[in-house]
């Protein structure tokens, strides 16, 4: 498709509504399914079982050419992801070894028109972009942000939006619509990711105003942070919107009380595969993500995870990300 992606500000990026609302359920006798409020009204029932019966492609033998010729004579794609539970992304169905969401469904599809087989391997999210340095993975699909940064080391193809969400107990009275309204709070973010670029800007910023700054907290793991949460030791926990809207409605003890732009106040963030500078695999791939956006497999999967609020309409190729200086 020629039709360029929307750019939201920041206000119209706050305005937006959360993927999945607030009802679930959890139906373990129909083969391991969790049911979710789309945005339309109407529900999406999720498989969260081994048996993932995935939206296929066929291979395109012109896209599959332009694959670099190790790729190619190897016959796989390694693709790597976060280790991390973070549902509806990335994470362990109810066998608790087969990993599964939105992104392995993209990798996949991806796989599919590239004619290769797709070999997934998870590691924790600063390993991500280890192995990618080291060209251990071929590609990284596991929600990584375009940003400016970067783009220095790595070339980038989107396919999907990007946006944040601060995550609240339920009942929390919050609402967070800019850097003041987390002044003196405290919240938890993942180490090395945009949200906590994102939240170290609002921190100072607040100082520079005279407001208090941020209380920063890190944790291990997704578990512990919600422990943190529901014992009222951190006040919010900021992290991507789909895993936020997924979580808040299939425990019922949490809330979104405020979404954002991963690119910051002035730029819709994009999320992107993610391959080490001049690999030669960024147009095969951001050929392959327009192949399935045209054929109609994309919003397939995406319907499927309740997440077509954030389709794309084109995969771009290292468009403008999160600034260096978030301004």
């Amino acid at each position: 498709m020629s039709t360029s992606i929307t750019r939201r500000t920041a206000a119209a990026a706050m305005g937006l509504t959360a993927a999945l609302l607030l009802a679930a359920c959890s139906n373990p006798t129909d083969g391991g399914t969790t049911e979710v409020a789309a945005t339309s009204g109407s529900k999406t029932k999720i498989n969260i079982s081994p048996d993932q019966n995935r939206v296929t492609t066929g291979k395109v033998d012109s896209i599959a050419a332009e694959v670099p010729e190790k790729i190619r004579k190897r016959g796989t794609l390694e693709i790597v992801g976060s280790s991390g539970s973070a549902a509806p992304l990335t994470f362990f169905a109810t066998d608790n070894k087969t990993v599964i969401g939105v992104e392995p469904d993209l990798a996949h599809l991806v796989a599919d028109v590239l004619g290769l087989k797709p070999h997934i391997n998870t590691v924790s999210w600063e390993n991500i972009f280890v192995g990618l340095d080291s060209a251990k993975y071929d590609v990284g699909l596991s929600n990584i942000t375009v940003t400016e940064e970067r783009k220095e080391k790595y070339d980038f193809a989107t396919y999907r939006e990007d946006n944040l969400g601060f995550e609240a107990k339920k009942g929390s009275g919050l609402k967070i619509t800019g850097p003041k309204d987390v002044a003196g709070k405290t919240v938890a973010v993942g180490s090395g990711t945009n949200q906590e670029k994102l939240l170290i800007e609002w921190s100072k910023e607040n100082e520079k105003a005279g407001r208090k700054p941020v209380n920063i907290k890190y944790y291990q793991n997704d578990s512990d942070t919600y422990l943190a949460l529901q014992s009222g030791r951190i006040d919010l926990y900021l992290g991507p919107n789909p895993t936020a809207a997924y979580h808040a409605a299939t425990t019922g003890k949490t809330e979104v009380v405020g979404t954002y732009s991963g690119a910051g106040a002035t730029l819709q963030g994009l999320i992107a595969a993610t391959t080490k500078k001049d690999s030669g695999l960024v147009k095969p791939l951001a050929d392959a993500l327009n192949h399935v956006i045209d054929n109609g497999t994309y919003a397939q999967v995406l319907k499927r995870w309740g997440l077509s609020d954030e389709a794309v309409t084109k995969s771009e190729i290292n468009p403008p990300g999160l600034p260096k200086t978030n301004k």
